[in-house]
């Protein structure tokens, strides 16, 4: 897309219309609801061509028309598919020192820093209009598609011969499927994807990745090729070739000079075959700090101060994928000294830390977590983190531990940190020995951070207003901004107040969002709560009396972050819902 202030240059300094009627022009495409460019297009004002080879010279680029041009299958490869419909740029010639890139707008940084990484080569951008860059892409599908029938027919004619482990281990070796997959697994890595899914459907079989908590279908492929890239995930993860009936779970590592990423594989079998699931740890990737969390400074404090107790229990809670392990660990990176003993019981590792004794639990031969805690007592830890309390047993020896000595960090999945305490109590933990134990309970979601590159603000309508007051306290919420200082006064109004958003832009593939941060409460457990608990008081009145000794809650927190213009309203709406 062309903004709106060059398409107003161009279509002025070609005589295609006047200030006037410019704004006419953007009221109509309003009206219509379409883009300023699609209107202008639309209505036949200037042709595509003319308008990309005149904002090409605006923006002191070259321009290439690649209406009628066929590219050499090694050039078109030198960009993987998904890389290429991704961030709408496409290889269309290279010599021993420079590749040229054409797209409809300036490739971002990233995109070229990756390129020229990948290549070897020198990046040199063109821009080119839309209509011939689609063109382009049926050249992609054209040679897959052909490639993937050689393939298929290859097999099926050498079916009769050979036995179906053999075939699929040939298929999955083969040139395409490899470079599929190649191109698949690069992708996720250079989008700092979190997951990838390989769907089976009736006809076609769809590649989604998971990026920033929200999945986006990234390419379409032919069913006929499913076999080989399942086989090619099983070789790669040492899974069994000819099982097709049954889940299984594995793993392999891609290391190279810039990155270290584990996969976690996971196979189940589906009505169209088999769905493959690959969840991505970076094993290079820094461990944050708490202030790069994104606690508040009130939260940052508590949780600071009771870390360094020397026993009790620290719990995280929160669904899956909200951060939790993250958390935890941020927290063992603190407590990583040299005097400490710290072991860990996972389900499975996700990190790799260095003096820690960290343990992988296996039901199949009865390595529960109850079983792996009992033994790590008579190992003379300090400190224990154990990656899920799911049942009484683990529950149990997870309080004994902590009251006899241990400083304990688990988690729990339970929607806000009061919770966690009937959760515990519904375990037949003993009311005195939660109050006892339980040092801090830390709540927390995911959202999504503004595109710094794209950000705008605004003020908010009046349907998200009363979409707001009918789901939270307002006055509260405004003392609570008042208080930590994002706003001047409790007595502003939320229609006055600045928030904002991202416009959407090739950085942040044009979502608004890049990158995620943490939203938390902090419950610690003073004598007030202790109070509540021996009296086995409810969940509710456990928050209320822990937002009367100031805990922030994780809407509040939220909000602060959203009026920062660290994320958006929608973001903390959308996580916080219950």
């Amino acid at each position: 897309m062309i903004d709106e202030k060059y398409l107003k240059q161009i279509l002025i300094n070609e005589n295609l219309t006047t200030e006037k009627d410019f704004k006419k022009l953007v009221k109509e495409a309003k009206k219509e609801q379409k883009s300023l460019e699609a209107y202008i297009l639309d209505k036949k004002i200037i042709p595509e061509e003319v308008l990309y080879e005149k904002y090409a010279a605006l923006i002191d680029m070259p321009y290439i028309n690649l209406k009628d041009r066929v590219i050499r299958q090694d050039i078109l490869e030198l960009i993987p598919e998904p890389i290429a419909i991704n961030h709408d740029i496409v290889a269309f010639d290279k010599d021993s020192t420079h590749i040229k890139l054409a797209s409809p707008e300036p490739a971002d940084l990233q995109t070229n820093e990756f390129i020229k990484k990948r290549t070897g080569l020198e990046v040199e951008n063109y821009i080119t209009n839309p209509s011939g860059f689609k063109k382009i892409f049926k050249q992609y599908h054209k040679s897959l598609q052909t490639e993937f029938e050689n393939l298929t027919n290859k097999y099926q004619k050498k079916g009769d011969e050979k036995h179906e482990k053999e075939k699929l281990k040939a298929l999955a070796a083969d040139l395409p499927v490899v470079r599929v997959i190649d191109s698949i697994l690069e992708y996720a890595v250079f989008t700092e994807a979190s997951d990838i899914h390989i769907e089976p459907a009736e006809e076609e079989v769809i590649v989604r990745m998971r990026v920033d908590g929200l999945l986006r279908k990234v390419m379409t492929l032919p069913k006929k090729i499913h076999p080989g890239l399942v086989a090619r995930v099983k070789i790669l993860s040492n899974l069994k070739l000819d099982e097709h009936r049954l889940p299984q779970d594995g793993r392999f590592k891609i290391e190279n000079d810039q990155y270290k990423i584990s996969f976690r594989v996971s196979i189940i079998p589906v009505y169209d075959g088999e769905k493959v699931v690959m969840r991505l740890l970076n094993e290079s990737g820094q461990i944050l700090t708490l202030e790069q969390l994104g606690f508040q400074k009130s939260a940052l404090e508590i949780v600071k101060k009771n870390i360094h107790k020397p026993h009790g229990m620290i719990l995280v809670t929160g669904p899956t994928g909200s951060g939790k392990t993250t958390t935890l660990y941020t927290i063992l990176n603190i407590l990583n000294k040299p005097e400490v003993n710290i072991t860990t019981i996972e389900d499975p590792i996700e990190y790799r830390m260095p003096r820690v004794n960290q343990s992988q639990v296996n039901p199949k031969i009865g390595y529960t977590f109850a079983a792996g805690l009992r033994a790590f007592l008579r190992q003379d830890p300090d400190i224990i983190l154990v990656g899920e309390i799911r049942d009484t047993e683990t529950a149990d020896i997870s309080v004994n531990a902590a009251m006899t000595g241990h400083l304990l960090l688990s988690t729990l999945h339970t929607n806000d940190a009061a919770t966690a305490i009937p959760r515990l109590q519904d375990m037949n933990i003993p009311s005195f020995l939660i109050a006892s134990t339980t040092n801090i309970i830390i709540a927390q979601r995911l959202v999504r951070k503004i595109c710094m590159n794209c950000i705008y603000s605004y003020q908010l309508d009046k349907e998200v207003i009363r979409e707001i007051e009918q789901r939270f306290d307002i006055p509260q919420l405004m003392k609570v901004l008042s208080k930590t200082g994002s706003i001047a006064s409790s007595k502003e109004q939320l229609s006055s107040l600045l928030f904002y958003k991202g416009k959407g832009c090739s950085k942040c593939g044009h979502s608004g969002y890049k990158g995620r941060i943490g939203i938390y409460e902090v419950l610690e457990v003073n004598s007030t709560i202790v109070n509540l608990i021996m009296k086995k008081g409810t969940a509710k009145d456990i928050k209320e009396a822990a937002i009367k000794e100031g805990m922030i809650t994780m809407a509040q927190d939220g909000f602060i972050k959203a009026k920062n213009g660290i994320t958006t309203i929608e973001e903390v709406m959308r996580v916080t819902k219950e």
